[in-house]
């Protein structure tokens, strides 16, 4: 910017203007000062004026707002500085007088701070020359308007008020603005403005902008926000989806903070609340058919009006079935019929549920499959613990891997089914409440150990076939998948350190039962008794007669 229009200048007093003044015309002659002269011609670039001196004086046709507006002959007000200078001409100032002309309208508007109109005379670096009290003055860009100067639209000849804001005699310099009116009339809007609104009024505005947590409604110079959860009763994700700027909408104020000067606003606020008396609309047990809006991990939003949504729990989507996520039994948008649960008002909270729209499989389940009955089911999962059994729709029971068998050891349950096998099993007990029923195969058939007590109590005598030798002793076959064990010290024969000096796998070996734990499922076996009872030695060679009975016995107890 040119040093002339700088609009840093520090504004000066009046007494410091006067002293100006009189310094700068304190060396001048009685005939220097303010005087009027006359134009004897003009040229392309000055225009010579008589003062009613010896020479003529010359001024800058710049020094003229348009010398269109001057003819030869013409009376003009110039300041005289000099009678004669350095070219023997009188050195006069048209701008000088100019401005010694206003200078009283000028002090006076710059120290009342009165606004004066301004006429634009050019652009020029950094903003523009505009005329006041017929004298030029700089208004910078950034004092034209409150928004940027590239989107104000002036032309020259345009009129409008503005404030002095800085003065320089000496410079001949003028600083003026026209943002600190406008900023003082929005200001004064906005005073006015909330001192008359008030909250619960109805007003319109215009949308100015949109942001992801809401909108800005433009009121009359004066913004409100309107908050995203204030748009609607019903769910929007973004509120593009309802406004778009400019358009003119109603808002009621929610909320006035007239010393942060802000304003809250709400659009749904204009209609009836929906969940005002949302019980006598949704009493639990009643059927409410709605649109799936949202799946969450926990559950599924179902909305049953506008503004009004239900959660059906993920737990209340089905009687039988597992649900790791609603996405498996519905998706967004799709329509569903539900059973209210719950109706809560003051929560705004409604609870559905899916599964309740149906019959519970498990009702009376008590009644169709009573303990002790045996039942039909197919296997539908099979886990290192047991096997599910499908009953039927929605209702399965356990068979442990505990009650497959009374004297298998199971190490899987696919070691003895297949997914998809039909088998029967026998109902051991049934928990309605838990939703439990535990099946058991084995028990279709008695315990082959109290078979085995009432048939060959302590002190009977049995035959058993050599399964598996020990250090300790022998585990002998009786038959009917139990398993007996023969003590080291129970063993008849002798001189040997271990049975297998001795013994062999699948030999058959006359017994006498001296211990049976039923609870712990153990038999324990003496060969030593055995013989001794029957007072025979172990080396009489046996007869054939004696071998057939031994292997009946066998026959007996093998499954």
């Amino acid at each position: 910017m040119d040093e002339e229009l700088d609009p840093v200048i520090e504004p000066i007093s009046e007494e410091e203007a006067t002293n100006l003044l009189d310094k700068y015309v304190e060396n001048a002659s009685p005939e220097t000062g303010l005087v009027k002269g006359k134009i004897v011609k003009i040229t392309e670039n000055e225009v010579l004026v008589n003062v009613g001196l010896k020479s003529e004086g010359i001024i800058p046709i710049d020094d003229f707002n348009s010398v269109s507006d001057f003819q030869v002959g013409d009376a003009v007000d110039v300041y005289l500085d000099d009678i004669g200078g350095a070219r023997g001409l009188a050195m006069i100032s048209k701008r000088k007088a100019d401005f010694i002309k206003v200078w009283d309208d000028v002090k006076k508007a710059y120290q009342e701070g009165i606004p004066v109109e301004a006429e634009v005379v050019r652009r020029v670096k950094g903003g523009l020359m505009v005329k006041i009290f017929d004298t030029e003055s700089f208004l910078p860009g950034s004092q034209i308007d409150i928004r940027p100067a590239r989107e104000v639209d002036i032309e020259i000849g345009d009129k409008f008020d503005v404030r002095i804001i800085k003065v320089n005699f000496k410079r001949r310099n003028i600083v003026v603005s026209r943002r600190v009116l406008i900023e003082e009339e929005q200001q004064a809007r906005i005073e006015k403005f909330f001192e008359e609104i008030k909250e619960g009024e109805v007003i319109e505005g215009t949308v100015k902008n949109i942001t992801e947590f809401g909108a800005f409604i433009d009121l009359g110079g004066i913004d409100g926000l309107l908050h995203i959860t204030d748009m609607s009763w019903g769910r929007i994700n973004h509120p593009s989806e309802m406004l778009s700027i400019g358009n003119k909408v109603k808002v009621k104020v929610k909320r006035v903070d007239k010393e942060a000067k802000r304003i809250s606003l709400g659009m749904k606020q204009l209609n009836p609340d929906p969940w005002k008396n949302i019980q006598e609309r949704y009493k639990i047990g009643d059927q409410a058919k709605g649109k799936v809006v949202s799946l969450m991990d926990y559950g599924a939003f179902v909305e049953l009006e506008p503004g009004v949504e239900g959660l059906i729990h993920i737990s209340e989507m089905s009687w039988t079935k597992h649900i790791k996520h609603p996405s498996e039994v519905m998706k967004v948008g799709e329509e569903v019929d539900a059973i209210v649960l719950e109706a809560d008002e003051k929560a705004r909270k409604v609870s559905l549920g899916l599964r309740q729209a149906i019959p519970d499989p498990w009702e009376n389940v008590q009644e169709k499959y009573p303990e002790g009955s045996v039942v039909k089911g197919k296997v539908v999962n099979l886990t290192s613990f047991g096997a599910f059994i499908q009953l039927e729709e929605g209702v399965e029971g356990l068979l442990h891997i505990s009650d497959i068998s009374w004297t298998r050891r199971i190490n899987h349950p696919r070691d003895t089914f297949d997914k998809g096998e039909m088998i029967k099993c026998k109902v051991l007990s049934i928990d309605p409440k838990e939703r439990r029923i535990s099946l058991g195969l084995k028990q279709l058939k008695g315990d082959p150990i109290k078979i085995f007590v009432e048939k060959y109590p302590v002190g009977s005598n049995v035959v058993g076939k050599i399964y598996e030798m020990l250090p300790r002793g022998v585990i002998v076959s009786l038959g009917k998948g139990l398993k007996g064990f023969v003590p080291f010290s129970h063993l008849a024969k002798e001189n040997m350190k271990k049975p297998k000096d001795r013994y062999s796998l699948g030999e058959k070996l006359k017994l006498k039962v001296i211990e049976i734990d039923v609870d712990r499922r153990n038999i324990v076996l003496s060969e030593k008794e055995y013989f001794e009872k029957q007072k025979e030695k172990y080396e009489k060679p046996k007869s054939h007669k004696e071998e057939d009975s031994l292997d009946a016995m066998m026959e007996e107890g093998e499954e």
